[in-house]
């Protein structure tokens, strides 16, 4: 893992990114030189017609990636064919920016003459090496290996996270049992249980582990072996806690065995003046130039929901915002105008009988939030953040989640962390989850993982995951 802006991305993530861009840009610069009829010869003439172009190809297509969820990791479960399925239809796509990118390089006959085709199979190409060389790499390089203290429900479950980040270089060496949660080999559903005898630091030297991951939540009163785990960190061996270990591996911070002091003395939550300057550029840019794109969209919506349904095209609902704020949040109307007609606040559920067609079509594309951008515009609302709740939900899950109140340190969002990582769901043990993922939020905001979040926003509206 490393750390970019407080947020933690995988170096196979970012050696997959580098050799996107290196293998397209050398395709693009290949391609262009060839068709150029080799008259490209100088170094200044091959900078001024050949070097620019291909930059441009190369992060065209590396963001079309992107956009396309092929660098995503942790959120969704796809499977191998949907990744090459999504990879050829951003190779597809990219005919265009390569058309763009590479025309200046080349005569405008030649370039109707069969540019595209090789540059496009070349495209292909370079994902396949890519794709071969780091599938090598992994069956190459020997596996992290990680050695979990603690035998209980939390261990497995650290267990199970590390085997479903689909990672063929995490190796668990063993558990470690403690005093708190221990159990024998036989009640360890099949776990490898190692011996007490040597301790901690003897037993990590011993397997040759990478890294100590402290699954127990209760470590007062002697039962986690703290100054074995000390040695551990003073010869350079990495210890996390739950905490800390959610927070790489999902991007979430587990509010089960969350402390005040933690949120106190621990790094994060910074709102200073440069970051609330950068993130509301960030919020006027970025609703501006959506609001001119997909203004026909809009239009044909509010014809769509006024032909379907009497009623108000636009729903306006009260959302507690910054500093626990109430605003008045901006919607298509999706649902049908007496969908609350006794005036008690439901939970919208995944086939809600009250959406109407539309409705449940604008919903599932995300359509009907793009009124917020007006509230973007006013600065009641940012493009990234915790989804703003009713106020009769917010005095609840208050009183049932701990810390609830931190999401409103910051505006409401469009779209979020929370909205990327997990499904939708309408249940407090949903709101529950979705806050740990708002939590992280919060704690690394950045204009990096702003910008993240809104090219992982792309690829959960095209295809739809976590679509309610």
């Amino acid at each position: 893992m490393l750390k970019v802006f407080a947020h933690h991305i995988q170096l196979s993530t970012i050696a997959e990114l580098l050799a996107d861009v290196l293998l397209c840009f050398f395709a693009a610069l290949l391609v262009s030189h060839g068709l150029d009829g080799g008259q490209s010869t100088g170094t200044a003439r091959l900078t001024a017609s050949l070097l620019m172009p291909a930059i441009t190809f190369s992060l065209g297509m590396s963001l079309l990636y992107s956009f396309f969820g092929l660098y995503r990791r942790g959120a969704v479960r796809v499977s191998l064919g949907a990744m090459l399925a999504r990879a050829l239809l951003a190779v597809a796509m990219g005919s265009f920016v390569a058309y763009l990118a590479v025309r200046p390089a080349v005569s405008s006959g030649r370039l109707e003459q069969g540019l595209l085709q090789p540059l496009l199979l070349l495209a292909i190409g370079a994902v396949a090496v890519r794709s071969l060389v780091f599938l090598a790499r992994r069956a190459s390089v020997g596996a992290r290996r990680v050695l979990i203290v603690g035998t209980g429900p939390d261990a497995q479950s650290v267990a199970n996270d590390l085997r479903a980040s689909g990672s063929t270089q995490t190796t668990i060496v063993g558990f470690y049992p403690t005093a708190v949660g221990a159990t024998s080999p036989a009640d360890a559903l099949g776990l490898n249980v190692l011996p007490t005898d040597l301790g901690v630091d003897a037993t990590a030297r011993k397997l040759k582990v990478h890294e100590v991951i402290v699954a127990v939540r209760e470590q007062r009163g002697g039962s986690v072996p703290m100054d074995q785990l000390l040695a551990c960190r003073l010869r350079g061996l990495p210890v996390l806690d739950l905490a800390a270990f959610y927070e790489r591996s999902r991007g979430e911070v587990p509010t089960d065995s969350l402390k005040a002091s933690w949120l106190v003395y621990g790094h994060g939550f910074v709102q200073g003046t440069l970051r609330r300057t950068s993130k509301r550029v960030l919020d006027i840019v970025a609703s501006s130039v959506l609001l001119a794109l997909a203004s026909p969209i809009m239009l044909l919506t509010a014809i769509a929901i006024r032909l379907e349904s009497r009623g108000p095209v636009i729903y306006r609902q009260e959302r507690v915002g910054l500093g626990g704020r109430g605003f008045m949040c901006l919607k298509f109307r999706s649902m049908r105008t007496d969908a609350e007609k006794d005036g008690v606040a439901r939970w919208a559920t995944k086939n809600d009988s009250r959406v109407t067609r539309v409705g449940a079509y604008i919903r599932k594309t995300r359509i009907d939030e793009l009124p917020q951008l007006l509230s973007v515009l006013k600065g009641e609302m940012s493009m990234v953040g915790p989804r703003p709740e009713r106020p009769s939900f917010v005095a609840q899950l208050k009183e049932q989640i701990p810390f609830y109140e931190l999401r409103h340190s910051v505006k409401p969002g469009v779209t979020g962390w929370a909205q990327v990582r997990y499904s939708y769901g309408a249940s407090v043990e949903d709101a529950r989850k979705k806050h740990q993922f708002d939590l992280y939020y919060v704690k690394n905001n950045s204009l990096f993982l702003d910008l993240l979040v809104l090219i992982e926003t792309v690829s959960v509206v095209l295809f739809r995951e976590g679509a309610h």
